[in-house]
């Protein structure tokens, strides 16, 4: 799904997914971004996975003390950095989420919403320990996905992309079970409660799982908070 980001959905025909938005998407996109920033201090390093042209970015720097977008897609880099000109603390950058040529401990923050752990196509296991990596102790990695009851909004919003061409036809057969799935390849799958805590549980952390305005599921990971017990300790 990288590829297809990268070569089909980038620049301003990314831009326009957001832009034929129906109001309930918006208010779950705008959900999204208030409830990041009421977990950024002021004076926060923050870094968002998959920052595509810039929508959330524009939104943290008015609070971060840094924020670094990182994408795979060069055209949406190149108009993100041209929204953020003049924020001389804004900075993105072309690289992979799950091998980020960003140094240990470096961010207070990391962000990766708007299910980027589906969307991205990366192993989610990889994912993640990227993020760990570059998060300081006591700071959070900020992960979501789409509620469960947000599906019929969610599948109103991919079929208005689809009419307008920036994505394939929607497969009606496929699609189903929190999975959207487009004849030219797209698919798009959800993270549940239950996944999300698989797998935190795997890398022994004890995940804060909480929904938001009844249309995304946030997991946030505390980074050096006590680990899950192991048996015999």
């Amino acid at each position: 799904m990288t590829d297809y980001y990268a070569e089909n959905l980038s620049g301003e025909r990314l831009r326009h997914c957001y832009d034929v938005a129906p109001p309930r998407v918006r208010q779950y996109l705008d959900a999204e971004i208030e409830h990041v920033l009421s977990k950024i201090c002021l004076g926060d390093a923050v870094l968002e996975l998959g920052c595509g042209y810039g929508r959330v970015l524009g939104r943290l720097v008015g609070k971060a003390l840094l924020t670094v977008g990182i994408d795979v897609s060069v055209p949406s880099l190149t108009t993100a950095e041209e929204a953020l000109r003049g924020y001389p603390h804004a900075f993105v950058a072309a690289m992979d989420a799950v091998a980020l040529g960003l140094p240990d401990a470096a961010f207070d923050v990391v962000v990766c919403i708007q299910n980027g752990i589906c969307a991205f196509g990366v192993n989610p296991l990889h994912l993640i320990r990227e993020a760990v990596r570059v998060t300081r102790p006591g700071g959070s990695v900020l992960l979501s996905s789409y509620a469960e009851s947000f599906w019929e909004e969610r599948l109103e919003w991919f079929e208005l992309q689809a009419a307008f061409g920036l994505i394939g036809e929607i497969d009606p057969v496929r699609t189903k079970n929190g999975v959207i799935v487009c004849q030219d390849g797209f698919r798009a799958g959800t993270f549940r409660r239950e996944d999300f805590d698989e797998l935190a549980t795997s890398l022994d952390f004890l995940p804060i799982i909480q929904e938001v305005d009844e249309s995304s599921l946030f997991c946030e990971l505390r980074v050096g908070a006590p680990p899950f017990p192991r048996e015999g300790d």
